[in-house]
């Protein structure tokens, strides 16, 4: 088994000298429930997969919070790892949840880019 834990870090998204205080995720409650299933129903059918669970927090979160976990069961961790990356960038871009980030100056939306992306930004 692996996880993947995200959680609400205070180095904002957007180039700022500011720290995020707290972050906002809304939903379109329906189709997201219905997109994380049919998410988990897809990643389960893949080789060597057991059971797959998501879950992503919809509310007010503090900088430390926890907002996204995964879980991939597999029977061998070359089968359970890909399909965990594949996992969180596939609720990023599929999932209708949205995220507004509060810092001391400012407030926005956050648009969701590919963690190869996210990770040179945050250089």
């Amino acid at each position: 088994m692996a996880t993947f834990v995200g959680i609400v870090r205070e180095d904002p998204v957007e180039s700022s000298s500011s720290k995020v205080r707290y972050l906002e995720y809304e939903a379109f409650e329906e189709v997201a429930t219905q997109k994380l299933q049919e998410l988990r129903d897809d990643l389960t059918k893949r080789e060597g997969i057991v059971d797959v669970s998501i879950h992503h927090v919809v509310d007010r979160l503090r900088v430390g919070d926890v907002s996204l976990i995964i879980a991939v069961l597999g029977t061998r961790r070359r089968f359970v790892f890909p399909v965990l990356e594949e996992a969180v960038e596939r609720v990023k871009k599929e999932v209708p949840i949205w995220k507004k980030e509060f810092t001391s100056d400012n407030a926005y939306w956050v648009e969701n880019v590919p963690s190869s992306q996210d990770s040179k930004d945050r250089q």
